[in-house]
């Protein structure tokens, strides 16, 4: 989780750009994270486009296939 937790700052633009989107952190929080905090998940998933799957797959679980019945 480390490495995409680094793939998403830097597709952020940088801790410092993803602590000003995110709102309510610091860069330096932000530059800290091994993975991505829970209740940020979603908002990290918005801004980088990077799935809550791949992000987090501990509480998300892997990413749903296509065609599978829900």
């Amino acid at each position: 989780m480390e490495e995409i937790c680094a793939i998403a700052k830097d597709k952020a633009g940088g801790p410092t750009a993803l602590a000003k989107t995110l709102g309510g952190i610091t860069p330096q929080a932000v530059s800290l994270w091994k993975k991505v905090p829970v209740d940020r998940v979603i908002d990290v998933e918005r801004i980088t486009g990077i799935s809550r799957h791949k992000l987090r797959p501990d509480i998300f679980g892997p990413a749903p296939v296509e065609g599978d019945a829900a």
